[in-house]
């Protein structure tokens, strides 16, 4: 991969107010493409999954983390400044606001309103700089019958209809493994946010970005909400196995378990082949992807027990041979050490303090602009001096002030370094 140097979001200024993931998965997109993000921190703990641990990365310990800052954190703020602000008190809401005058774009997630009394809010920030895009990050948006309600991923899950169909069907129904919603949602408020950006940079006119979790998760429902828009049909759970191509799912093997995958028949006549029951493919119950679906328990159950007589690796290696999709299920451990993380450069370490900080690239390649990681995630406040000079200059004296008030904090300072 090869850069020319430009940044697709060099210049590109962000005020963020948002805090745990949704919102910082977000900014911390934009800020891989160069814009500066400047993350404003409650000045005493900060954004709260600093403490969401262990484990805590020890390069980070400090006088005001001194376990470190967590993983968590660590997963979703690199690449952003940080200062430590109180934006309750009304000197350093007028902090932000002389922030937000210079500011591209604003990320917040606050419940609708809760930004108001802190004259914080879309029209306030907009009546200052009419060209920012203000996104707001919510449960369920600004204008719902659950716009009150406080968000979280879990009842996003629970209310979009995903875990009515993960799991089981015998089982009780599930959440997925990592917090999809709160992910997704970073995701659709980054694109909205770039598409409002274009629309800025034509126009000179801002917008109010509105993303929710609930929102967000009813897209992700892709195919399975179509489903039942188009057919009427209430999509069940079916486990690890495909609703729709037979087979797909996991099976065992003598040493563990595989997922096998066949999408097309084609590739179920080479599975056949390999699982050494070639008169399978030709099976009248089995014949086509209708057939099979009607009869999936019994293809199951001959599949299973034709699986168990290869260790998982000589079954995968044999069937991806053939171009039949299969994998060992793998654990986290597993796949960061596979030879496709090197490949792809997949984990980036900073050197802090001495000690290496991972971090999990992003995953788009671009050829000219790519992402690139410049700073480690941010201890509180570390950056809170330089960065209201880079901005608005803000005198010396008004910052000892600000300081001396407690609604400023400078992690730097406290720390004993020098940014």
């Amino acid at each position: 991969m090869s850069g020319n140097g430009l940044r697709a979001l060099g210049g590109i200024k962000v005020l963020d107010l948002s805090r745990v993931l949704a919102g910082p998965w977000c900014t911390q997109i934009l800020a891989d493409f160069g814009a500066d993000v400047l993350k404003i921190e409650e000045p005493t703990r900060g954004d709260d999954t600093r403490g969401w641990g262990p484990p805590f990365l020890p390069a980070y310990e400090s006088a005001t983390s001194p376990s470190g800052e967590s993983a968590y954190f660590a997963s979703c703020n690199r690449n952003k400044r940080s200062i430590a602000l109180n934006f309750s008190d009304p000197r350093g809401a007028d902090v932000v606001r002389r922030l937000a005058a210079q500011a591209d774009v604003f990320v917040e997630n606050f419940k609708p309103g809760g930004l108001c009394k802190y004259g914080l809010d879309y029209a306030s920030i907009a009546a200052i700089n009419p060209r920012i895009v203000y996104t707001s990050i919510t449960g369920f948006g600004q204008d719902s019958c659950y716009s009150s309600r406080a968000g979280y991923d879990y009842v996003a899950q629970a209310m979009s209809g995903l875990m009515s169909v993960t799991g089981n069907p015998d089982s009780q129904p599930l959440k997925v493994g990592v917090p999809i919603s709160d992910l997704s949602t970073g995701l659709y408020a980054a694109l909205s946010t770039l598409l409002a950006l274009r629309h800025a940079e034509q126009t000179g006119e801002g917008q109010h970005v509105d993303c929710s979790l609930l929102d967000s998760q009813i897209s992700m429902l892709g195919n399975l909400a179509l489903t039942h828009l188009v057919g009427g049909v209430i999509p069940q759970r079916y486990g690890n196995s495909h609703p729709t191509v037979v087979p797909s799912g996991v099976f065992d093997t003598s040493d563990g378990v595989a997922v096998i995958a066949p999408g097309n028949d084609r590739q179920f006549v080479a599975m056949c082949a390999v699982l050494g029951d070639p008169e399978m493919a030709s099976d009248e119950r089995f014949v086509r992807n209708r057939d099979r679906a009607i009869n999936r328990v019994a293809l199951e159950a001959r599949i299973s027990g034709l699986s168990r007589n290869f260790t998982g690796n000589d079954l995968v290696e044999r069937l991806v041979a053939v171009g039949v999709p299969a994998s060992r299920v793998n654990n986290i451990e597993d796949i960061f050490s596979d030879q496709f993380v090197r490949d792809r450069g997949t984990v980036h370490y900073f050197e802090e303090d001495g000690v290496k900080v991972p971090s999990v690239a992003y995953p788009g390649r671009l050829s000219r602009t790519p992402a690139r990681f410049d700073r480690p995630p941010p201890q509180l406040g570390r950056h809170t001096a330089s960065a209201l000079k880079d901005w608005i200059g803000i005198p010396d004296d008004e910052l000892e002030d600000l300081f001396a008030a407690s609604v400023l904090r400078d992690g730097a300072a406290a720390s004993g370094e020098k940014v």
